[in-house]
This record gives structure tokens, C-alpha cells and sequence, in this order.
């Protein structure tokens, strides 16, 4: 952990680290996210503003320069790299230790609570909506986390662009954007080449875990996972609800109203 007085100053009104200067602007106008040019990639998201509110916006302001990255705005500050180009998560966390990556931390509670209940591994979660991400830093703060970062953007585009072949731990895709609609379905994060993706990322015997509520998704997500020919689904179906996966709000809004949560694990075998 990089030593107070050492840290970058935090973001102003003008925005952080002085980008985006904007008479009247307010803490989270300078996040903004890519602009997704023809020939990318289709998006897995949809990005949308939010409110942050004082609590938030006042975390946001103090601790996003300490804990927080950009996956591709070098004013928010970029993750630190090795001379290769990926990620130097010995730079960004201060120790050696296994590497998760949450994609879609949403609020946060899940991932402050597996990261503070599992202090031996860092977690970097990436999550594309403002007010989530200054959620999380609120409880990071509150928990006095210290194995916790947070990054703003796509999270395909940082394990594509900066995350080396055989360097994570896990990968945790927790109630995704089921996009139910069939002509999105393209748009979902769990399919072939991103789980191929995701797969190359982990390390032999490191683990991919995907939750979600929309039961329909549920079943791609087994035959995705039994596709890949690196993967192996040890449960052989759906995954007792491990004790470590915290049940959060949004989750058990999803229950009360008559959409259970799916596990599906798999294991990086080959």
C-alpha cells in the first residue's frame, strides 16, 4: 500500500487528477466510458448514469486515487504494468498474492465481503457503473479493506488488453445482464469466445464461477462451460450454493420474486 503522503491527489470538481476540466461539474463527470467504435467488440453492457449522492460522491472524490483504476482513461490513472504491457498486480496491490477478478461487482457487497472473509487473495473488481464503484469504496473504508481494487470500464477490454495468460486465481461473473431478450443475446458475457477468453486468463486448477437468477441464461451457462474444452464442471450441473458466495440484496430480490439464483463452476483443466 502505497504510503499516504505518496498518493496522487484526489479528484476536484475539475475532475480527477485535473482531466476534464468542466466549470460546475460534480464528482464521477470525468468517468466516462470509451466510445465504441466500429469493428469493437460488442458491448456486454449498457452504460447509463446514475446519481452518485454526498456519501458516495464524497468516496469517490478521496479514495478513487488510492484504490481505484481506469481500464482506459489515462487521466483516471491506467493499472500499473510489467515491461510487457499486463498488469503488475504486485504494483497495484503492494504484495504477491493470488489475483480474482469480479467482473460486474455490481454495489459491491458481495465482493467486500468475500475479500474481507479471504484476506490470503486480492480482488480486483471491474464494474461499469459509477455509483456501484462508489459503493464498493465506501466499503472498502468501512471494512478497512486492504485487498481490494477497483476498476472503472469494460472488464473484457482489461482482461483482453492488460491481464497475462495464467495469472488469475478465479473469476467470479455474478448475476451478469441476462439480456432477455433474444435478439440481445449476443450481448451476454457468458458465451464461447469471452469463456474461452476468461479460461486463457486462469491459471491450471484456478477456477471460473458464474451465478445467475434468470433460469433461462442458467442453462447456457452449462452448456458454455461444457463446451470448452479447458474447462471442467467438477458438480457435472449446477453447483450447491457455495457458503463463501454471499446472498445480497439484489439477489434475494430476485428469490422473493420467484427467480432462484444458479451456480455454475467450473475448473480451468487444460
Amino acid at each position: 500500500m502505497p504510503d499516504p503522503d505518496d498518493r496522487p491527489a484526489p479528484p476536484t470538481a475539475d475532475g480527477p487528477r485535473g482531466a476534464h476540466p468542466d466549470a460546475g461539474a460534480r464528482p464521477g463527470d470525468a468517468f466516462q466510458h470509451a466510445p465504441n467504435a466500429e469493428g469493437d467488440p460488442i458491448r456486454t453492457f449498457h452504460p447509463r448514469r446514475a446519481a452518485l449522492g454526498e456519501r458516495r460522491a464524497d468516496a469517490l472524490e478521496r479514495l478513487w486515487p488510492r484504490f481505484g483504476v481506469s481500464v482506459h482513461d489515462p487521466a483516471l490513472g491506467l493499472p500499473p504494468t510489467a515491461p510487457d504491457g499486463t498488469l503488475d498486480a504486485a504494483r497495484l496491490f503492494g504484495r504477491s498474492a493470488p489475483l480474482v477478478l469480479e467482473i460486474g461487482s455490481g454495489m459491491g457487497d458481495a465482493t467486500a465481503a468475500m475479500a474481507a472473509a479471504d484476506p490470503g487473495r486480492d480482488y480486483l473488481a471491474v464494474e461499469a457503473h459509477l455509483p456501484g464503484i462508489a459503493n464498493l469504496l465506501v466499503l472498502v473504508e468501512e471494512q478497512r479493506l486492504t485487498n481490494v481494487r477497483v476498476a472503472h470500464g469494460d472488464a473484457l477490454d482489461l482482461v483482453r488488453q492488460t491481464i497475462a495468460a495464467g495469472s488469475l486465481d478465479a473469476v467470479h461473473v455474478f448475476f451478469p445482464d441476462p439480456w432477455p431478450k433474444a435478439k440481445h443475446h449476443k450481448r451476454r458475457i457468458i458465451a464461447p469466445e469471452h469463456v474461452a477468453l476468461l479460461r486463457s486468463r486462469l491459471r491450471l486448477g484456478g477456477t471460473l464461477h458464474c451465478a445467475t437468477d434468470w433460469a433461462e441464461y442458467a442453462e447456457q451457462m452449462l452448456e458454455v462451460v461444457a463446451a470448452d474444452p479447458g474447462l471442467t464442471n467438477p458438480h457435472g450441473g449446477f453447483a450447491p450454493r457455495p457458503a463463501h458466495r454471499p446472498v445480497t440484496k439484489f439477489e434475494r430480490r430476485g428469490a422473493e420474486a420467484g427467480r432462484p439464483s444458479r451456480d455454475v463452476i467450473a475448473v480451468r483443466t487444460a
